[in-house]
């Protein structure tokens, strides 16, 4: 591991005025996914600013009837909320789907989606990565990639994003709070992570030195009707093969709105714009949710070893649907 400097900050303003002055700096949440990096020799920060004492670590329900969740949140605490788990019960099930007791204590929110892909190139210093040293090629379009990217990849990079929370907060279409050194900003969360494009090497929207401070949830009483789904190899906390998590409203058998993203299927957690469109104002049922889950598809891109994740994603989508609407067909 390489040498590096700890610096605890007093404030945030503290800790990106710190960062500001290291280009290879980084902050320090819980550690739980840099830590590992670092020991790889993957990611090799000079400096750690420790910010998990520097965010709130509380809930909060708002005046609109949203919540507010601090970035320095345990994805324990967050998981166990009874506020959470009655009016967006998709995180809690994501949160717990997503890994160990022991992991959830101790990894933050704002970490959480912040992890960086599982990729096996990625990870491994010996190998070409376009997204750990650009320019080197992508080893996993040719080699390993049974686990990776059917939509929106790149001849750079064809990397997933890990986050099983990330999923369920695009599909709530969540707002990410940050401060950095341009100020506060507020970023859509389906809009903080990137498709990797000629710059895999960047995973979000965020500039050197941005902190995030919290999560907003908005108001949406029909996300009580909500449900994530996470298929996997083993049940034993291993990460997805394809995630859905999804929201829906039905009034006298029509739908009246939906909310949909994927997991594991791209480089960013995957809104499911084009099949939310077909489905609202229509009666449920399953035809419908084939057609939109295919309509969702139509553009998938699958590697040699990974096609058969366009029809298990596509058919998680309809059970899902079908197990919210009562199984209506």
């Amino acid at each position: 591991m390489k040498p590096f400097r700890y610096e605890r900050a007093s404030s945030p303003s503290g800790a990106i005025a710190l960062l500001a002055e290291a280009p290879h700096g980084a902050f320090l949440g819980g550690g739980t996914n840099l830590v590992d990096l670092m020991k790889l020799d993957v990611a090799r920060p000079d400096l750690l600013v420790d910010v998990r004492r520097l965010t709130s670590d509380r809930i909060e329900e708002l005046p609109d009837g949203g919540a507010r969740i601090g970035a320095g949140t345990s994805n324990s605490d967050f998981a166990a909320d009874p506020l959470i788990r009655r009016r967006y019960p998709m995180l809690s099930q994501a949160l717990l789907a997503g890994a160990s007791g022991q992991l959830r204590n101790l990894a933050t929110t704002a970490g959480n989606l912040l992890q960086r892909t599982r990729c096996p190139y990625f990870q491994d210093v010996t190998t070409p990565c376009n997204k750990r040293e650009p320019g080197t090629g992508c080893s996993a379009i040719e080699g390993h990639h049974r686990d990776l990217a059917v939509l929106g990849a790149s001849p750079q990079c064809v990397a997933t994003h890990p986050s099983d929370l990330a999923v369920a907060l695009a599909a709530l279409d969540a707002v990410v709070r940050t401060e950095g050194p341009d100020g506060e900003r507020l970023i859509p969360m389906t809009d903080l992570h990137r498709l990797p494009g000629a710059d895999p090497q960047r995973d979000t929207v965020l500039q050197h030195g941005e902190l995030i401070t919290a999560i907003d949830l908005p108001p949406l009483p029909f996300a009580a009707c909500s449900y994530f789904r996470k298929v996997r190899d083993r049940a034993s906390y291993a990460f997805a093969l394809v995630s859905v998590a999804a929201a829906i409203d039905v009034v006298d058998g029509v739908v009246g709105d939906v909310r949909i993203a994927f997991g594991a299927v791209a480089h960013k957690p995957w809104r499911a714009y084009r099949a939310e469109e077909l489905l609202r104002g229509r009666p449920v049922g399953e035809e419908l949710f084939r057609q939109a889950a295919d309509a969702e598809f139509a553009d998938a891109r699958p590697l040699r070893g990974n096609a058969f994740k366009v029809p298990l994603a596509r058919n998680t989508m309809v059970r899902t649907l079908l197990d919210l609407t009562g199984g209506q067909r």
